[in-house]
């Protein structure tokens, strides 16, 4: 498993990166039994366990780490993170970062969408030459190999909904700015499918205007979402799923469209059915 997007699924890089975007401390971890490592939760994140939920068809292809019986994929950053190690994946998820280069700047360092491509390029170029893969050896490990890519709730929110950092706001109407991310999204996935991978797993965004960060911004009643920021997140979430359409006529490619945006939806709408009152 290859891991590419933003602290929904960090496990550690941003800890060597000059970043206030860090969790490697308590209470961050208290409920894992690695305690703090980077990951931004009190235990595993969904791509330590999850899976079936997001792709129930294609449990094949997209159950995850404990699921497949692999190893957490280590952070890209983390110096360790050579050799055989390699073998069952790496994780090059940064918290703060996204779709655009300039998003989350203001937490300091980040590898965003762009520089973690460039990353696995490196990763690529370490399996060729320290682990001894030859070019078929190679090009079938990665054809069997899964990503899993989370990206765009940090354009929104530490982007495009803080206009007094960035003007994003000023130069792109919402259904402007959502088309600005799918199509630097769009490259970037051509690019790593240039570089060998064929199975991945797009998650949508999640309903933003839902979380702490807006809800407490008193744009909305008491215990309301924000719903404006919510409705903008339509055309991205419907623009990847077109994009997921389009990019599975590429020869051997299987892309699957995972709907954060409705699992939380029901979560929030049905906390009964998981265990909440």
């Amino acid at each position: 498993m290859f891991i590419f997007g933003d602290s929904l699924v960090e496990v550690g890089n941003n800890n060597y990166l000059s970043s206030i975007a860090k969790s490697n401390y308590f209470p961050y971890g208290i409920d894992f039994n690695r305690g703090p490592t980077g990951r931004f939760c009190n235990g595993k994140t969904f791509v330590d366990i999850l899976g079936l939920q997001l792709a129930p068809l294609f449990f094949f292809l997209f159950c995850t780490a404990e699921l497949l019986g692999l190893p957490y994929p280590p952070a890209f950053a983390d110096p360790n993170t050579a050799g055989a190690r390699l073998l069952g994946g790496v994780n090059y998820a940064s918290a703060a970062a996204g779709i655009l280069d300039e998003t989350g700047q203001h937490y300091g360092q980040r590898y965003s969408l762009r520089q973690q491509v460039a990353n696995f390029e490196t990763t690529v170029y370490q399996l060729r030459t320290t682990v001894g893969m030859g070019g078929g050896n190679l090009s079938d490990f990665l054809g069997k190999s899964m990503a899993v890519l989370v990206f765009g709730s940090n354009d929104y929110i530490n982007n495009y909904l803080m206009p007094a950092i960035y003007s994003s706001s000023f130069n792109y109407s919402p259904p402007q700015f959502a088309n600005l991310l799918l199509n630097n999204y769009a490259r970037q996935l051509v690019a790593l499918y240039g570089l060998g991978l064929r199975k991945f797993l797009l998650a949508g965004i999640g309903p933003l205007g839902c979380i702490p960060n807006q809800r407490a911004s008193g744009q909305s009643p008491p215990d309301r979402c924000v719903d404006y920021v919510n409705q903008m997140l339509g055309t991205f979430n419907e623009g990847l799923h077109s994009l997921v359409d389009q990019l599975n006529r590429q020869p051997g490619a299987m892309y699957a469209f995972g709907n954060t945006y409705a699992a939380v939806g029901d979560i929030l709408n049905n906390p009964a059915t998981y265990g909440n009152v």
